[in-house]
């Protein structure tokens, strides 16, 4: 936290009057820039002790003014041309580099930047088909793990939907066809289901009655 110019020039003060050593008194205080306060308060006064606030100075990746308005006067010549289209005609023509960064905002500030055709897809508030109970929905997944001393390897897991259980799994250091179908093949030997139905994004659907007790 920065000290205001009147609790600045009341340090100095104090220590103008104190008749221990500056630097003995600034040790105590923990002042480290104490002489540069009292350098700018003996040339400016109390205005020389107010909170500065830090500016940048010139920016060196800025490109020049000329080279703005250029932009600038082209970009409203020729309104059809998309940002990255300005940069390669501006560049090929005036024989300066100009970046895609540098021209979007001239573009925005002028109302040149067309709006995106998108579709607004809303998600609804809740899944309608719940399940109830244990096997009557697997998750599906599997992901890349890079294994110390092995190398790259698949994990597919069998998650239900219910109990929230692995119900099985799979190391493959390979992801082929087959890796892929002995995950659900295992997970129907564990949880005593004969058989399933996938396709949806929501899972693997066994066909038969749920088990006792659903393996993990």
């Amino acid at each position: 936290m920065r000290s205001p110019a009147s609790e600045k020039l009341g340090i100095i003060r104090l220590l103008e009057g104190s008749h221990l050593r500056a630097k003995r008194r600034l040790d105590r205080l923990g002042i480290p820039t104490f002489y540069r306060w009292y350098d700018r308060s003996l040339a400016l006064g109390e205005a020389g002790l107010e909170v500065r606030k830090p500016h940048p100075g010139r920016v060196w990746t800025r490109s020049p003014d000329e080279i703005r308005e250029g932009i600038e006067c082209r970009a409203l010549d020729e309104t059809e041309l998309s940002p990255r289209e300005r940069v390669l005609r501006f560049t090929d023509t005036e024989r300066h580099f100009a970046s895609e960064a540098l021209v979007y905002p001239i573009l925005k500030a002028h109302d040149l930047i067309a709006s995106r055709a998108f579709v607004v897809i809303k998600a609804i508030d809740e899944i309608r088909d719940k399940t109830k109970r244990p096997n009557q929905m697997w998750q599906t997944d599997f992901a890349s793990l890079k294994i110390t001393g092995r190398g790259w390897s698949s994990l597919g897991t069998i998650l239900d939907d219910v109990s929230r259980a692995f119900v099985a799994w799979k190391l493959c250091t390979t992801l082929k066809a087959r890796d892929v179908t002995d995950t659900p093949e295992l997970a129907l030997a564990a949880s005593g289901c004969d058989s399933g139905r996938s396709g949806t994004s929501r899972g693997c659907h066994p066909t038969t009655a749920p088990a006792t007790s659903p393996a993990i």
